[in-house]
């Protein structure tokens, strides 16, 4: 059941800095520690491909991002290495959002320096970088300086229009002659901030028109038909779904959860905890998101 707004409002700030772990454990109180890692740099490697579908040198991508990305990453993974048969390093760290993977930033920031988006463009090479940020409004990062979207909207739009500009130039620059492709995820829909996501999203697929990178629109794999930015909690069961019992939560009826009662934001149906850690449970909404993801990045490649 959908809870009122000012019931999510009141649990935005545990929310937003969250990720799956113990169903038995409690929500998170306070932020993460600016000196624990998210998964700092968690890489995965796959041997050379031998189907004609993939290309001939493991491919590497790069995934980051906030608490939805801590969530997903294994997933993503999975879905990169079976389709793709890719090298994979993922390093999100919750609560955070773009400026927090700015270099620069130094201990205003909740990402350690040897995992700011450029430091891991140098050391790792991907040829794809994966960015999943649902855009931290809530004033939980310091970097961004106290700048949230309830106190001035256009303050916030200005400053993430920016930092978007800044993060692309930076993860270019390391790239060098090796530029790697920048994918950035389109976010499902927020019933508290709906107008927000839509804006953040539109930020998102101009700054990748303007540098030549791609858009997964992870949040329409988890939006009702015909209406992108409208959030439900329930949606009808996909074929994949169907065929596979676990992900169909509610078969009788042809419908699947992709939230918790008590929380809108993140898709792992298991509670968030102190711990920031990936999703334990079978969560068809992060499945549909990497799954998304995984199209996007697969199209690029095979068209080439």
């Amino acid at each position: 059941m959908r809870k009122p707004w000012f019931v999510g409002v009141l649990l935005t700030g545990v929310l937003l800095l969250g990720a799956c772990g113990d169903p038995s454990s409690g929500p998170e109180a306070s932020p993460p520690s600016p000196v624990v890692p998210g998964a700092s740099a968690t890489t995965t490697r796959q041997r050379a491909p031998a189907s004609p579908g993939v290309p001939a040198v493991a491919l590497r991508v790069l995934y980051l991002g906030d608490s939805l990305a801590m969530e997903a990453q294994n997933v993503l993974g999975q879905q990169l290495r079976g389709s793709l048969e890719a090298t994979y390093t993922s390093a999100p760290y919750s609560g955070t959002t773009l400026c927090d993977y700015l270099e620069g930033t130094g201990k205003r920031s909740l990402v350690l320096d040897a995992d700011k988006a450029a430091a891991l463009v140098r050391s790792r090479h991907p040829d794809y970088v994966v960015l999943q940020f649902w855009g931290n409004a809530w004033g939980y990062t310091w970097c961004m300086d106290g700048i949230t979207y309830n106190a001035s909207q256009q303050r916030y739009f200005t400053r993430y229009r920016a930092d978007l500009r800044r993060l692309t130039e930076q993860i270019a620059a390391a790239g060098g002659d090796r530029r790697p492709k920048i994918v950035w995820v389109l976010q499902g829909p927020d019933p508290i901030t709906p107008d927000r996501v839509r804006r953040v999203n539109e930020m998102y697929e101009r700054q990748a028109a303007a540098s030549g990178d791609l858009v997964a629109d992870a949040g329409a794999a988890v939006s009702p038909a015909g209406a992108r930015y409208t959030w439900a909690q329930y949606l009808p069961c996909t074929g994949y779904e169907r065929e596979h019992a676990d992900y169909c939560t509610q078969p009788g009826r042809d419908r699947t959860a992709l939230h918790l009662d008590a929380d809108y934001l993140h898709f792992c149906l298991a509670p968030t905890t102190s711990t920031p850690k990936p999703c334990p449970v079978r969560s068809p909404g992060i499945l549909r998101s990497a799954r998304e993801i995984t199209r996007v990045i697969a199209g690029r490649v095979r068209a080439r």
